[in-house]
């Protein structure tokens, strides 16, 4: 369904964009944590412009974790009144001051309803990155965009008779998907935003049938994001790689050739779902931060951002090129650990078993892309039609990230 064929009399996305801001009193009634970080304008150190969702009442999912801690102070920048739906077992204490909660599970659908009320848009980036299997993909997945696409098409409804908390309804939806839903790539400049889609892992397959379902319930008012490998403060899934080089020590797929890569820092990431959210978006976008990496060289300046934020000599960081099946025999031995232990927690009582359940990061599914020629992809349409220009080289992304992971204690 078009935003403009979305009922009659109800206002456009751009009529949405540009009204004033409400005030404090107006917006939805959502518990606010105490403890959170005050957010002051002009604090953010991203490159979205402010002021460009003044008044939008914003759903976002996903934004306890890592993107999302680069994501919402950037909103609040661009003047958005944001509502973080969180799990019970979310960690909320770190989202800034002027953010409403609202509690909801993406699985069953239960409480969507009522966080949806209100709303003008959602961007959904809560997803399962590492699973046992399709079942945890398709699951996490594929099932939380059907409770949405339910959730927003009965908003829908609502907005019609009146009963949607003064919304028009949901007039854009941003969706974070994924390269892997798209395909790999090792030539440049990489797949472009209409090659289709042939994903090679069940995390691919799972994000591509999550855009056909938004797609299908949403229309044109659904905006992709496709972005590669996202790094910067607070990602825990690079940690290991970043101990590595810390020894001295990194991996890269396959013997006797280079693996090139598209990369994003996450406080670009954040600016292109703010991009993302102006009306003139349409469709799917790769996002890139426009160079071609290879996983050496990306490796590499890893390990001189560690070497400048410990203060030490410069070490050389030794990259082994692991054959493939030398790969696929590790991540086959931590799949199966990983099915084993899952087995063996799954017959503990819920409150113990659940909190201790995790999928090993490297498995057989990681595998199927990293036996890929590479992952490159074309990110030159957002930059030319959305005005997206990404802030962080690599270079200056790595320092964040190592940086980040100092504050935190982890390196």
């Amino acid at each position: 369904m078009s935003a403009a064929a979305h009922g009659t009399g109800m206002n456009t996305f751009s009529d949405v964009a540009g009204k004033t801001a409400p005030s404090q009193a107006d917006k939805p009634a959502k518990s606010q944590p105490d403890g959170r970080a005050d957010h002051q304008p002009g604090q953010n150190t991203g490159c979205a412009g402010t002021g460009h969702l003044t008044g939008v009442r914003v759903l976002l999912t996903g934004g306890t974790g890592f993107v999302g801690r680069h994501l919402l102070p950037q909103l609040l920048e661009a003047g958005a009144q944001v509502t973080c739906l969180t799990r019970s077992s979310s960690h909320i204490a770190h989202l800034p001051q002027g953010v409403a909660v609202a509690q909801a599970d993406l699985g069953s659908g239960r409480g969507l309803a009522e966080a949806l009320k209100g709303q003008d848009m959602v961007i959904h980036m809560a997803a399962l990155l590492f699973g046992l299997g399709w079942q945890d993909y398709l699951r996490a997945n594929a099932r939380a965009a059907r409770s949405l696409a339910d959730a927003v098409m009965r908003a829908d409804r609502a907005a019609c008779t009146g009963e949607n908390g003064g919304s028009k309804g949901i007039r854009r939806f941003v969706l974070v998907s994924s390269l892997a839903a798209t395909g790999p790539c090792g030539t440049a400049p990489g797949v472009e935003d209409d090659t289709p889609p042939t994903p090679v892992s069940a995390y691919g397959w799972s994000k591509m049938l999550t855009e056909q379902i938004l797609g299908r319930a949403l229309g044109d008012r659904l905006v992709t994001l496709r972005p590669p490998i996202i790094y910067g403060s607070g990602d825990k899934g690079l940690l290991p790689v970043f101990k590595g080089v810390m020894s001295g020590l990194a991996v890269s797929p396959g013997a006797g050739r280079e693996f090139p890569v598209s990369a994003i820092h996450a406080r670009d990431m954040g600016q292109a779902v703010i991009c993302a959210c102006r009306p003139e978006a349409t469709g799917v976008y790769h996002l890139s931060d426009g160079q071609e990496h290879t996983m050496s060289s990306f490796c590499r300046i890893m390990g001189s951002a560690v070497d400048k934020a410990l203060e030490r000599e410069p070490r050389r960081v030794r990259v082994i090129r692991m054959p493939l099946p030398v790969m696929a025999l590790t991540a086959g031995l931590s799949s199966a650990f990983g099915i084993m232990a899952d087995a063996l927690l799954a017959r503990l009582p819920a409150r113990f078993g659940g909190r201790l359940r995790r999928a090993p990061n490297w498995n057989m599914d990681k595998y199927r892309e990293a036996r890929q020629a590479g992952w490159l992809c074309n990110g030159s349409r957002i930059r030319r039609e959305l005005g997206f220009t990404p802030c962080m080289s690599l270079e200056a992304g790595m320092k964040e990230a190592v940086e980040g992971y100092r504050r935190e204690g982890w390196l």
